[in-house]
C-alpha cells in the first residue's frame, strides 16, 4: 500500500474544500516559552503565520476564514499582557506589507465582536482597513476580537427581547435569532481547526459550529505549516458530513 509521505501533503488536491473554514490559533505563549523567548515575540509571529495561512488557505480554495484573534475572556489576563498585546495587533493594522497582501488578493476583512473591550485607536485602525477592503466580495477573513460565544448569544437574545417588546408580539425564530448576532455576517463553519493540542471549542462561535468537522492539530500555532494545513484537509476531504441524516 503507498503511503503518501508528509510533504506531499503540501502539493495534494482535494475533492472537498470547506467554504468556510474557522481557525483557533492556540501556543503563542508556550511556542515562546519553549525558544526562550518573550511572549511577545510569538504572539508577532503568531500574526505573521496567520497572514501566510489566510494565502495557504486561498491557493486551496478556501474563501472565508475566520479566525479568533482575542476572546472576551482574555480581557481577565494581566493589564501589561494586555497592553502589549494590543500593541501588536495595533502594530499589524498598520503594516503597509501586510495591508498590501490584504489588497493583493483582494481579501474582504471583517472585524467581529465587542470593540469597546479594544483601545479605541486600535479599533479606529481595524475600521479603517475594513472599510478599504469592503470593495472586494470573494475572499473574507473574519477577525473575531473581543468575542465570547456565549456573549454573542446573549447579545442576540436581549435585541431579539426588545424587538418583541417594541412590537408587542414575540419575533424569535431561527433566522431572525441569526440575524441578530453579533457574528451574523459568518456562514456555518464546515471546519475548525484548533492548534497546540487542545481538544475543546472554548464558546467559539456556538451558532455556527453546531455541525463543524474538528480538527486539532499538536503543532503550537507559531510551527504550523501549510504542509499541516494540507494534512487537516486531507482529514476533511476524508469524512462524510451527514447533518444528523
Amino acid at each position: 500500500m503507498y503511503m503518501i509521505e508528509y510533504s506531499e501533503l503540501v502539493v495534494m488536491k482535494f475533492k472537498n474544500i470547506p467554504k468556510a473554514l474557522a481557525l483557533i490559533p492556540d501556543g503563542n505563549r508556550r511556542w515562546a516559552r519553549n525558544n526562550q523567548m518573550s511572549f511577545l515575540k510569538g504572539y508577532e509571529l503568531g500574526v505573521s503565520k496567520f497572514i501566510d495561512f489566510s494565502e495557504w488557505c486561498n491557493s486551496y480554495g478556501v474563501n472565508n476564514i475566520s479566525v479568533w484573534a482575542f476572546s472576551s475572556e482574555n480581557i481577565k489576563r494581566p493589564k501589561e499582557e494586555l497592553n502589549a498585546l494590543f500593541r501588536i495587533y495595533d502594530k499589524a493594522a498598520e503594516d503597509k506589507d501586510l495591508i498590501s497582501r490584504l489588497h493583493e488578493n483582494k481579501i474582504r476583512f471583517k472585524v467581529v465582536g465587542d470593540t469597546s473591550l479594544l483601545p479605541k485607536t486600535l479599533v479606529s485602525k481595524l475600521r479603517v482597513i475594513e472599510k478599504q477592503t469592503g470593495v472586494y466580495g470573494g475572499k473574507v477573513i473574519n477577525m473575531l476580537i473581543g468575542y465570547g460565544g456565549k456573549e454573542d448569544i446573549l447579545y442576540a437574545a436581549k435585541k431579539l427581547a426588545k424587538k418583541s417588546i417594541d412590537k408587542g408580539r414575540v419575533v424569535v425564530n431561527e433566522n431572525a435569532f441569526r440575524s441578530e448576532l453579533m457574528s451574523n455576517a459568518i456562514p456555518d463553519i464546515d471546519f475548525l481547526i484548533r492548534t497546540s493540542g487542545e481538544e475543546r471549542l472554548s464558546g467559539f462561535m456556538p451558532w455556527q459550529t453546531s455541525y463543524s468537522e474538528l480538527y486539532f492539530s499538536e503543532k503550537l500555532w507559531p510551527d504550523f505549516m501549510k504542509a499541516d494545513l494540507s494534512k487537516a484537509l486531507l482529514a476533511f476531504d476524508a469524512r462524510q458530513r451527514r447533518f444528523g441524516v
